[in-house]
């Protein structure tokens, strides 16, 4: 029984770090410029600025952040699958949108 107590309180640790990671990596910002691109996305993988010669598109933005977080679920639902649901217990794909 304490086994098992010491293990969930092992994985609420290790969730704890996992969201405390995640908060870090959401104030980290990534800038690339090529010719006329320039893309900044935050560390948490949200892109946060798309333009193509200086003209941004909210709209192209929304639609990347989906198909971004689309991959993180895919991502997250096979990381689960080979772990027999562990990533569940740690806040797979808990992804703030």
């Amino acid at each position: 029984m304490f086994d098992k107590l010491k293990q969930l309180g092992d994985l609420k640790k290790m969730r704890d770090q996992a969201l405390q990671i995640q908060k870090q990596l959401a104030q980290e910002q990534i800038i690339v410029e090529e010719g006329d691109i320039r893309v900044v996305i935050s560390g948490d993988q949200r892109l946060l600025e798309f333009s193509v010669k200086g003209h941004s598109s909210d709209v192209a933005i929304d639609v990347l952040n989906k198909a971004i977080k689309q991959s993180q679920e895919l991502a997250a639902k096979k990381l689960q699958e080979m772990s027999g649901g562990l990533g569940g217990l740690l806040g797979g794909g808990g992804q703030g949108s």
